[in-house]
């Protein structure tokens, strides 16, 4: 992000708590593989153990850890971001080491993780601030392809609480099928996943007051595709366009990971409402390397292939800054 941006953004939120409106930040990042290094003998999780092909120590595994909430704090900026998903999350033992064994600790975050059908065994997550977002409850979303029954794809996880303004927020963390396989042959598997959180979404505007409905993740489709647009419908936006890039394959970028709302998270009248054009891939220098093989840079991974090199993900993280208005009684 511009130094400009920065200073006006930072100058929007001094106004707004001056008014009465608490920031609110908004962070989704695939954090490719976070796994612990002990075998889950009910996941194919080999390849991460000491002993497997990724020879993925305890070590390697901490320093992860380190990197990971390096990367959070810095998306912060001057404060630490209220909710974080995440994909490619193991399992609770991964999710309490990098809350209470990094810098992280001092934030104070509480988390929630689905309970995933994959057969690797990854999940995704949602850290939160118990100041910011007051946890109430949550549940995985199975997703089922059509074509193959006997293949739960991954679930999806949907989490609700209440923000300061007294409203309920609903919030999802997706992570949708890949294109493994090739895009047309794999696309079925998306749509699938888009279908289980709009059934989700329409029930919860037939029997919310004022549904605020926050999806997040890595949809692993560009937003111009037939996956996203579908989903989006007529009353959902998505805070991100075509242009620019969260993901790099043999030299280009997508914008596979994005954050879509609730029409009424966009109305300047809302108890809770994003900031326009806050939405950004956050692209500090230190998470990208020079790309040998394709021109330019690409993101600082874990591996490269099954090369070690120790960086952060494969995925650039995805910001978006919200507005929240105290309650009158507060």
């Amino acid at each position: 992000m511009s130094k400009t941006l920065t200073i006006l953004i930072l100058s929007l939120f001094l106004l707004a708590v001056a008014e009465g409106q608490i920031p609110f930040r908004v962070m989704s990042y695939n954090v490719e593989n976070l796994f612990d290094t002990e075998d889950n003998p009910a996941t194919n999780d080999d390849e991460f153990l000491p002993s497997g092909n990724r020879r993925w120590t305890k070590g390697r595994y901490y320093h992860k850890l380190q990197q990971i909430a390096k990367v959070i704090t810095a998306a912060g900026e001057w404060d630490t971001p209220a909710l974080v998903g995440l994909c490619e999350v193991e399992n609770d033992t991964v999710l309490t080491h990098l809350l209470r064994r990094t810098p992280l600790r001092q934030q104070h975050y509480q988390y929630c993780i689905s309970q995933t059908s994959d057969r690797r065994g990854i999940n995704m997550a949602l850290l939160y601030q118990r100041d910011k977002f007051r946890y109430i409850n949550h549940r995985s979303v199975p997703v089922k392809h059509k074509k193959n029954e006997s293949h739960a794809a991954r679930e999806i996880l949907y989490v609700w609480g209440e923000v300061i303004s007294g409203d309920t927020l609903d919030v999802m963390v997706c992570h949708f099928p890949s294109k493994y396989g090739g895009e047309k042959e794999s696309q079925s598997r998306r749509v699938e996943a888009a279908k289980a959180v709009r059934n989700v979404c329409d029930s919860l505007i037939k029997v919310r007051t004022y549904p605020l409905i926050l999806l997040m993740g890595d949809f692993n489709d560009p937003p111009e595709s037939r996956c996203m647009q579908w989903l989006i419908g007529d009353d959902f936006t998505n805070l991100f366009t075509g242009k620019g890039g969260s993901h790099k394959y043999q030299g280009e970028w997508s914008q596979l990971d994005q954050i879509v709302v609730h029409r009424n998270l966009t109305k300047p009248d809302s108890r809770m409402k994003v900031v326009e054009e806050s939405a950004r891939n956050y692209s500090p220098s230190f998470l990208f390397i020079k790309d040998k093989t394709w021109r330019g840079e690409r993101p600082f991974r874990t591996y490269h292939g099954f090369k070690y090199e120790g960086g952060y993900s494969d995925h650039l993280p995805v910001l978006a800054d919200f507005f929240v208005y105290l309650c009158e009684d507060q």
